[in-house]
């Protein structure tokens, strides 16, 4: 066997009943929740847990997402299992961090609350993103840099699936565009802003204070970042680069291609839906997914340790 890597997801995977089971059945789950609504004063399991607007509002999106992703990450660790890499898709990246012990649970809930929050302020009138299908990544940096107006690529997924962002205006002319260059499709998306862009430049600058104020533990377990898609082994990285995420572009199937050129060969993703596991699939097929946002989820943990 080779490596294994803990990933987590971003913003969009969440959905209402998320991590319920977990907290129900595993008490080291429920402290989670308790701490995140300590820290926060947010009620965290009720935007979880019942249907409601506010879990699709960033501000409330990324701190319940957070919960979800590190109260299961407590119960994989109850498994005994452990990796030797981690990373995670934007917000994910946290859960990284809290899987790589670089930051304490109290200190990544306090700043994922204010990056929420900054993140929706910050947010200009007239910002957009829309998925690019069935295009290079190098044709379409190419064509955004020839394109008038603050557009920019948002998330490097997995080939075929690209994903912009900017002013609406310069998205959309983007779109017709990249069409006409032959992609097969472009989706605009129903966000509330246009991320990782460098319109939310000024967010990431707000977050820099609250950063700074954590105490950034020893990196024992290196993680991949999303603005560099190489491993950061140096604490004094961090916060920069946690800084600079808010407005970069995110790195993913770089990453998981850095990973795998490591020797990874095990992706287990923890937190809510499958979306990693699906880009896993168009990244490279001949590594092995596991899928954990379910407490029977945790069977295949087991299987994996057996297997050892």
């Amino acid at each position: 066997m080779g490596k294994i890597a803990f990933v987590f997801p971003g913003q969009g995977a969440q959905y209402a009943g998320m991590g319920k089971d977990f907290c129900e059945q595993f008490r080291e789950c429920l402290e989670v929740f308790l701490l995140a609504e300590q820290v926060t004063g947010l009620p965290v399991r009720e935007l979880c847990f019942e249907e409601n607007e506010r879990l699709n509002i960033t501000e409330y999106t990324q701190i319940a997402m957070l919960t979800c992703e590190a109260a299961m990450l407590e119960a994989v660790k109850q498994t005994g299992l452990k990796p030797d890499v981690t990373a995670g898709l934007s917000l994910g990246e946290y859960g990284a961090l809290l899987a790589s012990e670089v930051l304490s649970m109290e200190d990544a809930f306090r700043i994922v609350r204010k990056r929420g929050l900054y993140m929706q302020e910050a947010v200009p009138e007239g910002g957009a993103m829309a998925a690019v299908l069935g295009m290079e990544a190098e044709e379409i940096d190419e064509i955004l840099h020839g394109t008038d107006g603050t557009v920019s690529v948002a998330n490097y997924n997995c080939p075929g699936q690209i994903v912009i962002t900017g002013e609406t205006e310069a998205v959309n002319r983007a779109c017709a565009l990249l069409k006409e260059a032959g992609a097969k499709r472009t989706v605009l998306l129903k966000v509330s802003g246009p991320f990782h862009s460098p319109l939310l430049q000024e967010a990431g600058e707000r977050l820099w204070p609250v950063l700074t104020a954590a105490v950034i533990h020893d990196i024992r377990i290196p993680y991949v970042s999303n603005v560099t898609a190489d491993y950061v082994r140096d604490p004094s990285q961090v916060c920069t680069l946690l800084r600079q995420q808010v407005s970069s572009s995110v790195k993913w199937q770089q990453s998981v291609e850095r990973m795998i050129a490591d020797g990874t060969d095990i992706f287990v993703e923890i937190g809510p839906g499958k979306t990693l596991s699906g880009f896993m699939r168009k990244i490279d097929r001949s590594v092995r997914t596991i899928s954990v946002e379910k407490t029977e989820d945790l069977e295949k943990i087991r299987k994996l340790i057996s297997e050892e």
